[in-house]
């Protein structure tokens, strides 16, 4: 995401940290994936006020723009754990975090944007104690359906890197082991007074190929635009029990214990 639609950014996480008011966990550390500056962070500052924040900060933002926008929200545990850019994942493909070391991972309109998400999803399980949460959202396949519906030259699209919808997603995370999956969508649905405002917020969705051109024909774009967004949040149970891959059963080591008279 880019700072024109730093809001959606904002209004997405408030929304996935409304779900997780029903929730019961007990959060010592959370990774934040990706970190942004947004008043979303008063929220963490006030529902995890003890935690250590472990982040991963969008491409673009500066470590000085991530502290004054804590220290702005008050967040008691600012010192507390460390910021890394999100390029050192890409780069790397890893966390740069221990083995079981969180017990949240947060993530806020990123998947979208990711090559493999089930790679991602594997470095969440990795990291995720036993017991921990992962909550996501994203954009599914029919953001922006309004701009793929016009004639064929009129706007030069491009897919989402990952057009998974919401089942391709219920099935990545039972397949990454991941347990009692909860998945659900919804549509948000943006109006426009102007070709200028709609194609800004398509070029920060990363919705558009090439600028679309200043001597273009007015009026053929629409006036709104449709977001879908999928929201979803899933267990880290039995991380070390038996896990089956290509119909092989495999043991934990630990599992095996001597049998006693």
């Amino acid at each position: 995401m880019t700072q024109p639609i730093r809001w959606l950014q904002d209004e997405i996480a408030d929304r996935m940290l409304q779900k997780l008011d029903i929730v019961k966990l007990d959060v010592k550390d959370v990774l934040i994936v990706p970190d942004f500056p947004g008043k979303h962070l008063a929220s963490f500052a006030k529902r995890y006020p003890n935690a250590n924040i472990y982040s991963l900060t969008e491409a673009g933002v500066s470590a000085v723009e991530m502290w004054r926008s804590k220290s702005l929200s008050q967040w008691r545990s600012l010192f507390k754990g460390n910021a890394k850019p999100f390029a050192a994942f890409q780069e790397k493909g890893k966390f740069d975090l221990p083995d079981s070391s969180v017990d949240l991972v947060f993530s806020d309109l990123l998947l979208q944007d990711l090559p493999d998400p089930r790679h991602f999803l594997q470095e969440c399980w990795r990291v995720l104690r036993e017991g921990g949460l992962i909550t996501f959202s994203y954009l599914g396949p029919d953001t922006g359906k309004e701009l793929r519906a016009l004639e064929p030259g009129t706007i030069h699209l491009k897919n989402l890197t990952s057009p998974w919808d919401m089942h391709d997603m219920g099935d990545a995370l039972l397949g990454e082991r991941f347990s009692d999956p909860v998945m659900d969508m919804e549509f948000i649905n943006l109006d426009y007074d102007s070709d200028a405002l709609l194609l800004i917020d398509a070029q920060a969705l990363k919705l558009l190929q090439l600028p679309y051109p200043q001597s273009s024909k007015k009026g053929v774009l629409p006036k709104k635009m449709t977001l879908e967004v999928v929201y979803g949040h899933s267990w880290v149970l039995g991380k070390h029990l038996s896990k089956v891959e290509d119909s092989i059963a495999y043991i934990d080591v630990k599992q095996i214990g001597r049998k006693t008279r």
